[in-house]
Protein backbone atom coordinates (compact mmCIF):
# COMPACT_ATOMS: atom_id res chain seq x y z
CA UNK A 1 0.00 0.00 0.00
CA UNK A 2 1.12 3.32 -1.08
CA UNK A 3 1.50 5.51 1.85
CA UNK A 4 -0.17 9.00 2.20
CA UNK A 5 2.62 11.08 4.08
CA UNK A 6 1.16 13.67 6.61
CA UNK A 7 2.00 16.08 8.92
CA UNK A 8 -0.41 17.98 11.68
CA UNK A 9 0.20 21.63 12.30
CA UNK A 10 -1.82 22.59 15.49
CA UNK A 11 -0.79 24.58 19.40
CA UNK A 12 -3.06 22.24 21.11
CA UNK A 13 -0.94 19.58 22.72
CA UNK A 14 -3.71 17.79 23.64
CA UNK A 15 -5.16 17.62 20.27
CA UNK A 16 -2.14 17.07 18.66
CA UNK A 17 -2.17 13.59 20.54
CA UNK A 18 -5.59 12.42 19.44
CA UNK A 19 -4.32 13.32 15.86
CA UNK A 20 -1.12 11.01 15.99
CA UNK A 21 -3.31 8.57 17.69
CA UNK A 22 -5.81 8.60 15.02
CA UNK A 23 -2.85 8.55 12.34
CA UNK A 24 -1.55 5.69 14.16
CA UNK A 25 -4.86 3.59 13.52
CA UNK A 26 -4.62 4.17 9.86
CA UNK A 27 -2.32 2.04 7.76
CA UNK A 28 -2.23 3.69 4.80
CA UNK A 29 -1.15 7.59 6.52
CA UNK A 30 2.36 7.85 7.44
CA UNK A 31 3.09 10.99 10.13
CA UNK A 32 6.28 13.08 8.90
CA UNK A 33 6.19 15.36 11.55
CA UNK A 34 4.17 17.61 14.26
CA UNK A 35 4.34 21.32 14.27
CA UNK A 36 2.65 23.84 16.91
CA UNK A 37 2.13 26.63 14.88
CA UNK A 38 2.22 27.33 10.33
CA UNK A 39 5.60 29.45 10.27
CA UNK A 40 7.68 26.28 11.78
CA UNK A 41 6.49 24.04 8.97
CA UNK A 42 7.71 26.46 6.31
CA UNK A 43 11.31 25.00 6.30
CA UNK A 44 10.01 21.26 6.08
CA UNK A 45 7.54 21.83 3.19
CA UNK A 46 10.80 23.35 1.59
CA UNK A 47 12.10 19.92 2.08
CA UNK A 48 10.06 17.26 1.86
CA UNK A 49 6.88 16.57 -0.55
CA UNK A 50 3.59 15.77 1.78
CA UNK A 51 0.25 14.40 0.49
CA UNK A 52 -1.88 15.68 3.66
CA UNK A 53 -2.05 18.32 6.25
CA UNK A 54 -4.12 18.43 9.49
CA UNK A 55 -4.36 22.12 10.19
CA UNK A 56 -5.57 24.03 12.84
CA UNK A 57 -7.15 28.01 12.33
CA UNK A 58 -6.44 29.90 15.27
CA UNK A 59 -2.90 29.28 15.78
CA UNK A 60 -0.61 32.14 17.46
CA UNK A 61 1.17 34.12 14.61
CA UNK A 62 -0.02 32.88 11.38
CA UNK A 63 -3.64 31.78 11.27
CA UNK A 64 -4.07 28.57 9.30
CA UNK A 65 -6.11 29.89 6.68
CA UNK A 66 -3.64 32.77 6.06
CA UNK A 67 -1.38 29.91 5.97
CA UNK A 68 -3.28 28.51 3.02
CA UNK A 69 -3.02 31.67 0.89
CA UNK A 70 0.92 31.84 1.21
CA UNK A 71 0.85 28.11 -0.17
CA UNK A 72 1.96 27.77 -3.71
CA UNK A 73 1.70 23.65 -4.17
CA UNK A 74 -0.58 23.06 -2.02
CA UNK A 75 -1.45 19.09 -0.33
CA UNK A 76 -4.77 17.70 0.55
CA UNK A 77 -5.62 19.87 3.79
CA UNK A 78 -8.08 18.67 6.11
CA UNK A 79 -8.56 21.68 8.79
CA UNK A 80 -8.92 20.82 12.62
CA UNK A 81 -11.16 23.42 14.36
CA UNK A 82 -13.29 24.21 17.65
CA UNK A 83 -14.72 27.45 15.18
CA UNK A 84 -17.68 26.83 12.73
CA UNK A 85 -17.61 30.04 10.97
CA UNK A 86 -14.75 29.58 8.87
CA UNK A 87 -16.02 26.59 7.44
CA UNK A 88 -17.42 28.19 4.07
CA UNK A 89 -14.02 30.21 3.81
CA UNK A 90 -12.06 26.96 3.99
CA UNK A 91 -14.17 25.27 1.37
CA UNK A 92 -13.77 28.34 -0.53
CA UNK A 93 -9.76 27.48 -0.49
CA UNK A 94 -10.23 24.16 -1.73
CA UNK A 95 -9.52 21.94 1.64
CA UNK A 96 -10.44 18.74 1.26
CA UNK A 97 -12.65 18.31 5.18
CA UNK A 98 -13.26 20.44 7.42
CA UNK A 99 -13.51 18.73 11.17
CA UNK A 100 -14.77 20.13 14.44
CA UNK A 101 -13.12 19.54 17.76
CA UNK A 102 -13.49 17.44 19.49
CA UNK A 103 -13.20 14.67 16.68
CA UNK A 104 -14.64 11.41 16.36
CA UNK A 105 -12.50 8.72 14.70
CA UNK A 106 -15.02 7.65 12.70
CA UNK A 107 -15.14 11.24 11.20
CA UNK A 108 -11.24 11.60 10.83
CA UNK A 109 -11.18 8.15 8.92
CA UNK A 110 -13.99 9.34 6.94
CA UNK A 111 -11.86 12.69 6.45
CA UNK A 112 -8.72 10.83 5.02
CA UNK A 113 -10.62 8.36 2.62
CA UNK A 114 -11.35 11.87 0.86
CA UNK A 115 -7.34 11.55 0.55
CA UNK A 116 -6.91 8.89 -1.69
CA UNK A 117 -10.23 7.10 -2.53
CA UNK A 118 -10.43 3.24 -1.84
CA UNK A 119 -11.33 1.26 -4.77
CA UNK A 120 -13.50 -1.66 -4.59
CA UNK A 121 -12.97 -5.01 -5.84
CA UNK A 122 -14.11 -4.31 -9.79
CA UNK A 123 -11.56 -1.94 -9.94
CA UNK A 124 -13.98 1.37 -9.26
CA UNK A 125 -14.15 4.32 -7.12
CA UNK A 126 -16.33 4.07 -4.21
CA UNK A 127 -18.13 7.15 -3.53
CA UNK A 128 -18.01 8.69 -0.20
CA UNK A 129 -20.79 8.99 1.91
CA UNK A 130 -20.01 12.63 3.06
CA UNK A 131 -19.72 14.15 -0.76
CA UNK A 132 -23.19 12.86 -2.07
CA UNK A 133 -25.54 15.37 -3.09
CA UNK A 134 -28.86 14.42 -1.99
CA UNK A 135 -30.50 13.00 1.29
CA UNK A 136 -33.17 10.28 1.55
CA UNK A 137 -36.06 12.00 3.94
CA UNK A 138 -38.91 10.34 5.81
CA UNK A 139 -42.47 11.29 4.11
CA UNK A 140 -45.23 9.09 5.10
CA UNK A 141 -44.31 5.49 4.81
CA UNK A 142 -42.07 6.82 1.67
CA UNK A 143 -37.84 7.68 1.46
CA UNK A 144 -38.02 10.19 -0.53
CA UNK A 145 -34.83 11.51 -2.53
CA UNK A 146 -34.00 15.21 -1.53
CA UNK A 147 -31.21 17.16 -3.42
CA UNK A 148 -29.19 19.18 -1.05
CA UNK A 149 -29.38 21.92 -3.88
CA UNK A 150 -32.61 22.15 -3.77
CA UNK A 151 -32.95 22.84 0.32
CA UNK A 152 -33.84 26.16 1.01
CA UNK A 153 -33.31 26.60 4.65
CA UNK A 154 -33.21 23.71 7.85
CA UNK A 155 -34.82 25.16 11.14
CA UNK A 156 -33.81 23.58 14.58
CA UNK A 157 -35.46 23.03 17.55
CA UNK A 158 -34.67 20.91 20.34
CA UNK A 159 -34.11 17.27 19.27
CA UNK A 160 -35.56 17.87 15.70
CA UNK A 161 -34.93 19.92 12.35
CA UNK A 162 -37.31 20.77 9.67
CA UNK A 163 -35.75 21.05 6.41
CA UNK A 164 -37.60 23.37 4.19
CA UNK A 165 -37.23 22.84 -0.06
CA UNK A 166 -37.66 25.14 -2.89
CA UNK A 167 -40.40 23.45 -4.22
CA UNK A 168 -42.58 24.42 -1.09
CA UNK A 169 -42.28 20.57 0.18
CA UNK A 170 -40.92 20.25 4.07
CA UNK A 171 -39.39 17.15 6.03
CA UNK A 172 -39.20 16.90 9.68
CA UNK A 173 -36.15 14.78 11.18
CA UNK A 174 -35.14 13.77 14.48
CA UNK A 175 -31.53 15.17 14.57
CA UNK A 176 -29.59 18.27 16.13
CA UNK A 177 -29.30 21.06 14.36
CA UNK A 178 -25.25 21.33 15.53
CA UNK A 179 -25.32 17.73 13.81
CA UNK A 180 -25.82 18.53 10.47
CA UNK A 181 -23.91 21.81 10.36
CA UNK A 182 -20.51 20.20 9.54
CA UNK A 183 -22.00 18.57 6.48
CA UNK A 184 -24.17 21.08 5.00
CA UNK A 185 -21.14 23.97 5.48
CA UNK A 186 -19.73 21.45 2.50
CA UNK A 187 -22.77 22.68 0.17
CA UNK A 188 -22.79 26.67 0.41
CA UNK A 189 -24.87 26.68 3.44
CA UNK A 190 -24.04 28.80 6.31
CA UNK A 191 -25.35 29.65 9.87
CA UNK A 192 -27.71 32.95 10.71
CA UNK A 193 -29.24 31.99 14.36
CA UNK A 194 -29.07 29.29 16.60
CA UNK A 195 -32.28 27.92 14.90
CA UNK A 196 -31.38 28.37 11.33
CA UNK A 197 -29.02 27.17 8.71
CA UNK A 198 -29.19 28.50 5.29
CA UNK A 199 -28.27 27.87 1.58
CA UNK A 200 -26.22 30.87 0.20
CA UNK A 201 -28.00 30.16 -3.14
CA UNK A 202 -31.49 30.75 -2.17
CA UNK A 203 -30.66 33.90 -0.43
CA UNK A 204 -32.99 36.65 -2.12
CA UNK A 205 -31.92 39.49 0.43
CA UNK A 206 -31.24 41.07 3.71
CA UNK A 207 -31.25 44.17 5.45
CA UNK A 208 -31.27 44.66 9.41
CA UNK A 209 -31.43 41.89 11.92
CA UNK A 210 -33.60 39.70 8.43
CA UNK A 211 -32.81 37.91 5.79
CA UNK A 212 -34.95 36.57 2.97
CA UNK A 213 -35.94 33.49 0.92
CA UNK A 214 -38.14 34.47 -1.58
CA UNK A 215 -41.33 35.62 0.40
CA UNK A 216 -39.65 33.63 3.57
CA UNK A 217 -38.23 36.50 6.23
CA UNK A 218 -36.10 34.31 8.88
CA UNK A 219 -33.85 36.29 11.88
CA UNK A 220 -30.40 36.78 11.47
CA UNK A 221 -28.46 36.53 14.99
CA UNK A 222 -26.16 38.91 16.09
CA UNK A 223 -23.54 36.56 16.75
CA UNK A 224 -23.71 35.53 13.21
CA UNK A 225 -24.39 38.79 11.77
CA UNK A 226 -20.96 39.78 10.53
CA UNK A 227 -20.16 36.21 9.17
CA UNK A 228 -22.78 36.30 7.05
CA UNK A 229 -21.79 39.70 5.62
CA UNK A 230 -18.57 38.10 4.92
CA UNK A 231 -19.69 35.77 2.45
CA UNK A 232 -22.49 37.28 0.35
CA UNK A 233 -20.92 40.66 -0.42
Amino acid sequence: MEKIRCIIIDDEPIAVDYLKNYVSQMPQLELLATFNNATDAYPFLLKEQIDLMFLDIQMPGLTGLDFIRTLNSKPHIILTTAYSEYALEGFNLSVTDYLLKPISFERFAQAVLKVKPVESPSGKVNIEEAEKKYLFLKSGYKSVKVWIKDITHVEGSKEYITIYCSDGKKYLKHERLKNIEEEFVMHSFVRIHKSYLVNLEHISSYYGNTLEIGDIKLPIGRAYKENLRKLIE
